[in-house]
């Protein structure tokens, strides 16, 4: 069995070369047969060097992609290599390579995708808006893939080839949807407790925590849209229609109590509102039809 230990790196340099060597060390300790691939990630400073002199196999990218893309570029390079499990690991060494172990366990015993959760586990530090995002984020997971997940958006995580060969397209992240993938191909997904540290330095990926909110809670948006199109739509259309309905009501109450026949602006606004929330709901159907 090959294993292929994938780290997306953008501008590691200083942490780099301390993580490919306890990949090693932990991966020589298992006796695994193993390679070490390292995705730089248009990084402007010498991790891609550090990277190649501490033994790891080395892809660059041109520029900076973000996660969803590099992850994409790991799998396929690592196919390409003859994997036929992949551990991936982040660049910062705030996952603990020592562990790895735990997840090759859970493979071994027929797990597909094993998931290295810090929530069931020890952590460290994270800043509280990290935190509330990965629970909103674990719950939204849990609900749409049926299956209760602790820690939806861990980096920490080992799979099989069954698992890299499902299609990851998302543009913005590709933690939710490889697990959602997973659950709908039937596949089998186990969690284990880990530990996670703090991160030594500022964070190349949330350097401000207004901003991770902001991009977290659209990013969820994103995935209730894309994999829960009619409650998304539903819940949209449903209200639209709602308030349409009410205007409509009141239009009866005037005729009833006062004699008035027809309120212009509000007439027009009520067929407004109900026009546009019928669509919105006829979109959610169409949408969720498309989607099985």
């Amino acid at each position: 069995m090959k294993v292929i230990v994938t780290i997306p790196a953008f501008n590691e340099e200083k942490s780099i070369k301390q993580v490919i060597v306890s990949i090693k060390k932990a991966m020589d300790s298992g006796r695994y047969n193993y390679e070490v691939l390292v995705v730089d990630d248009g990084s402007s400073d010498d991790t891609a060097s550090a990277a190649k002199k501490s033994g790891a196999v080395v892809v660059s990218h041109p520029k900076n992609y973000g996660l969803a893309e590099t992850f994409r570029t790991e799998i396929e390079k690592s196919l390409e290599l003859g994997a036929d499990v992949i551990v991936h690991i982040d660049a910062d060494g705030q996952y603990k390579a020592e562990e790895m172990p735990k997840l090759m366990k859970e493979i071994k015993n027929g797990n597909d995708l094993v998931l290295g959760s810090r929530f069931a586990g020890n952590i460290e530090y994270m800043p509280l808006v990290n935190r509330l995002g990965n629970i909103a984020f674990s719950r939204a997971i849990s609900q749409i893939a049926g299956l209760k997940v602790s820690d939806a958006q861990t980096g920490f995580r080992a799979f099989n080839r069954k698992v890299a060969l499902l299609p990851i397209i998302s543009k913005h992240t590709y933690t939710q949807e490889q697990i959602i993938r997973t659950v709908k191909a039937k596949l089998k997904i186990k969690e284990v407790p880990i530990n996670f540290g703090k991160r030594q330095g500022k964070s190349r990926l949330i350097s401000n925590p207004f901003e991770y909110a902001v991009k977290a809670w659209i990013n969820l948006i994103r995935i209730y849209r894309d994999y829960e199109p009619l409650k998304f739509f539903g819940l949209i259309g449903g209200f639209v229609t709602l308030f349409g309905f009410i205007i409509g009501i009141y239009l009866v109450y005037l005729f009833l109590t006062t004699g008035i026949i027809g309120h212009l602006p509000l007439v027009m606004l009520d067929v407004l509102m109900l026009s546009f929330g019928l669509q919105i709901l006829l979109f959610g159907f169409l949408a969720d039809m498309q989607g099985k």
